[in-house]
Formats: C-alpha cells, sequence, structure tokens
C-alpha cells in the first residue's frame, strides 16, 4: 500500500462506506415491491375494526 496521508486514509474509509452504502440502497430500491392502490368500488368496506 502506498503511503498517504491520514487525510487520504478518512477520505477513502468514508467513500468505501458511502459507496457500500450506496450500493445497498440502489438494490433495495431496485427490489422493492410496488404496491398498487385498488379502487375503492371493488374493495369492501367492513367497516372500522378498532374499537374506538
Amino acid at each position: 500500500m502506498p503511503q498517504l496521508s491520514p487525510l487520504n486514509w478518512i477520505f477513502l474509509f468514508l467513500l468505501f462506506w458511502i459507496a457500500v452504502l450506496s450500493m445497498s440502497i440502489l438494490l433495495w430500491w431496485s427490489s422493492k415491491v410496488y404496491y398498487r392502490s385498488v379502487p375503492t368500488s371493488s374493495m369492501s368496506f367492513k367497516g372500522n375494526k378498532w374499537n374506538w
């Protein structure tokens, strides 16, 4: 490994974790399930299930 200044090691550390975080967010975003809203006419309204 080359001799780097401590500030450059900090930058490399931050760059690595930013890359890991952004790739995990991209993978999560691409595999996310998209929920479609169901029209209210096809839904049967059962009322409020909570007792308050």
